[in-house]
């Protein structure tokens, strides 16, 4: 697991956990908050969520009241899956309430060549609640639950960058990066994402185009631009972490 700079929380966390299973951990002052009274209750040092409901519903209740409480950033109306520390689904719970409640999220990146050696990257919108404006992968983005890692490829592949994955050269499956760090855009937040990364050559003469509104713009880098803007701070922890692996295979 690779912790971020700032890994440590300010305020401490106590782990989440129901029918003995941890999935995941709540800030302190979260777990005290009124609106989460017989939700869950507080066992030494962790929090227990009610075991009479299934995971999803008994999760399902906890967004809503964080929803409810102001507590959460945005309802994203899509379900994320949850497991236990050794990987067994247990259920689903709202994109919006994961950081919150620490548990660990699944991503897929593509780090992508020209067929010349340089790197294909994006910038990040603007707009965006997680670091804007900061340089990219070339391709990134949440898995649902229940979509296969592959799908979730494609899927952000073309909504991100208008690629379709048949028409790229020397696609093949990289590895995975599990990150832990405080979530800083968001209070009471921490992140907790296992990144799934591709690597691929795009062709000579496809332009990556985006297609929903999340990136500000695609650049092809020699990689001495990338190194000094990785040095700078000017690309995402994620996408440091996934090129420098890439780099070595």
């Amino acid at each position: 697991m690779v912790h971020g700079p700032d890994s440590v929380d300010a305020a401490p966390r106590l782990a989440l956990h129901w029918q003995g299973a941890r999935i995941g951990s709540v800030a302190l002052a979260i777990s005290e908050h009124s609106a989460l009274r017989g939700l869950w209750h507080v066992k030494g040092k962790a929090v227990v969520l009610a075991s009479e409901l299934d995971l999803t519903n008994a999760l399902a209740r906890v967004a809503i009241a964080l929803r409810d409480a102001g507590l959460m950033k945005a309802w994203r109306n899509e379900q994320l899956a949850v497991h236990d520390e050794h990987g067994h689904l247990l259920g689903t719970v709202e994109r919006g309430a994961v950081r919150l409640l620490g548990i660990a999220t699944e991503a897929v990146h593509l780090a992508g060549w020209h067929p010349d050696g340089r790197f294909w990257v994006q910038q990040r919108a603007f707009d965006k609640p997680t670091d804007p404006g900061l340089w990219d992968t070339l391709v990134g983005g949440m898995v649902p639950a229940g979509e296969p890692l592959e799908t979730a490829l494609a899927r952000e592949s073309w909504e991100e960058a208008g690629l379709v994955l048949g028409d790229l050269q020397d696609l093949v499956y990289g590895g995975c990066i599990t990150t832990e760090r405080p979530a800083n855009e968001l209070a009471h937040g921490h992140v907790v994402e296992r990144l799934h990364w591709y690597k691929a050559v795009v062709p000579d003469g496809v332009v990556p185009v985006n297609q929903d509104g999340e990136v500000a713009q695609f650049r092809c880098m020699a990689g001495e631009e990338v190194a000094a803007l990785l040095q700078a701070g000017q690309f995402t922890l994620d996408a440091g972490l996934i090129l420098a692996a890439a780099c070595e295979r």
